[in-house]
């Protein structure tokens, strides 16, 4: 399906397919931090308590949380190209309701339509998968998994600029502009749908795996508003397992699954969906208490006083560094195998982490930290995505990722939520700034999780035989027999992924 033979139109629509899937990634990577540099000037402005502001950030997750796998399996199916383009549309208009100067009901408002788009990013390695040839198959889905990383280090300085030049809404125009941008592009470039059978959608799994993940994080998001002792905290986070246990059990007795944990059995699919989680622990972790500690005034002891906008500056050699990595160790993981660069990976985040609890004295110290850290964190989400292609059947792509794309999420909040709550805890009564043995404390946490992440990745991958094939069982199941040519675009997934 590369094009080689048809029509010049055709040929240039295939060409411009990746900037444009890797424009959407980007785009969601924006969306998703486009509140966290605002969140101040959004309680100033909008007359909310902090905690309330900080809404403009939970919302999006706790939305993209829920829609992703329902957006994945709805996108495994002949509806892929209008999911992603109602996606797109949810954004815009999302975008437009956040900018306009209404109250914060509205704000709230369009950042929730704004967490649709992000169930964009597995979308876009399926059709990845499904629309390239094989030998452009691999970079185009590391480039998309790392866009995360990228977007981050971007969306940070631009919109902190725009905010502080221009004021709150014209942030938030400026993602707007950029998702009316990816929506005429997504519709001129997007090939159509892939031609499958349509499957029915698992409402029941979608409402338990929905509430599950939105009890979880919106109990991480207020824990320590609530107070982590609190009775309806304890309730929510009970309530939670409750639903998520149900949900699995049920998942497993369907047919036609919401998200397929059989597929788990694969060791090298369980190594993806831990490692995402626990990277994504890690990489917030770190970047909470770097944009934090930078904007400490010196008063304190420590930081260094920095604005918004030079806050989001530290973050861009993480986003360089990751898209550095995203360029290497793919070539590096066809050598050597991923059962030896996750391992690797987990290394270099480590040492990062290390850097920063013994040396933040000096500005260049944390800038150096943070572009290891991204080159760290780059290096596990290039490879994590050709981990799971080449392990599942095309018809499961979209699902599969987009339940890796949750762990992030959650791994995400988690690791925030372990940031705040480390540095409260050396916040002494009456005061508003924790000690600095807070960051030193909580980043060797960090490393600690790492170095049990280095023992898990290096045990948990399986080694498969040659002439196996990771998708038997799958085939086997009613509903699930896959045509020749997706068998043969299995084969050509596994090919990259080795």
């Amino acid at each position: 399906m590369d094009g080689s033979t048809e029509g010049g139109p055709r040929n240039r629509r295939q060409r411009a397919l990746i900037p444009v899937l890797v424009s959407l990634g980007m785009l969601v990577a924006v969306i998703s931090s486009l509140g966290a540099p605002l969140v101040p000037t959004i309680a100033a402005e909008e007359h909310v308590a902090l905690h309330d502001a900080q809404w403009s950030v939970t919302v999006p997750l706790l939305v993209g949380a829920v829609v992703t796998p329902v957006m994945g399996r709805l996108g495994d199916g002949p509806r892929r190209r209008a999911v992603m383009l109602g996606a797109l549309a949810a954004v815009l208009a999302g975008g437009i309701l956040a900018a306009l100067p209404l109250g914060f009901g509205s704000l709230v408002t369009g950042r929730a339509l704004q967490g649709i788009g992000l169930g964009l990013i597995p979308l876009a390695i399926a059709t990845a998968r499904d629309a390239l040839p094989p030998h452009r198959t691999g970079p185009a889905v590391a480039s998309l998994s790392i866009t995360t990383v990228a977007g981050v280090g971007l969306g940070y300085p631009v919109t902190g600029l725009i905010a502080q030049s221009f004021g709150l809404h014209a942030g938030f125009w400026f993602g707007t502009a950029a998702a009316a941008a990816a929506l005429v592009a997504a519709a001129v470039v997007l090939p159509p749908s892939p031609r499958r059978a349509s499957a029915r959608l698992d409402v029941v799994g979608a409402l338990l795996l929905g509430g599950a993940l939105a009890g979880l994080l919106l109990g991480l998001s207020r824990g320590e508003i609530w107070g982590w002792h609190s009775p309806r905290l304890l309730v929510l986070a009970g309530a939670s397992v409750l639903l998520f246990v149900v949900w699995a059990g049920h998942e497993l007795r369907t047919p036609q699954p919401l998200v397929d944990l059989r597929l788990t059995k694969d060791r090298t699919v369980l190594t993806a969906h831990v490692t995402a989680l626990v990277a994504g622990v890690g990489m917030y972790l770190l970047v909470s208490l770097v944009t934090r500690f930078v904007q400490t005034p010196r008063t304190a002891g420590y930081g260094f006083g920095a604005s918004v906008a030079v806050t989001g500056l530290v973050l861009l050699p993480f986003s360089l560094a990751g898209v550095a990595a995203g360029r290497v160790v793919p070539l590096l993981a066809r050598r050597a195998g991923n059962a030896v660069v996750v391992p690797l990976g987990c290394l270099v985040s480590l040492a990062a982490v290390l850097a920063f609890a013994l040396a933040h004295d000096r500005l260049w110290e944390v800038f150096a930290a943070m572009a290891v850290a991204g080159f760290g964190i780059g290096w596990m989400f290039a490879v994590l995505p050709g981990m799971i292609v080449g392990s599942v059947p095309a018809h499961e792509t979209g699902s599969a990722m987009s339940f890796n794309q949750v762990l992030r999420y959650v791994g995400y909040s988690t690791g925030s939520v372990l940031s705040a709550t480390v540095l409260q805890a050396y916040t002494a009564v009456g005061q508003t700034l924790p000690t600095s043995e807070g960051y030193r404390t909580a980043a060797l946490l960090a490393c600690g999780v790492w170095a049990a992440m280095i023992v898990v990745t290096s045990l948990l991958p399986a080694r498969r035989r040659p002439g196996t094939s990771p998708v038997a069982g799958a085939a086997a199941r009613p509903g699930a027999a896959p045509t020749s040519r997706e068998r043969a675009a299995d084969e050509a997934a596994r090919r990259v992924a080795r």
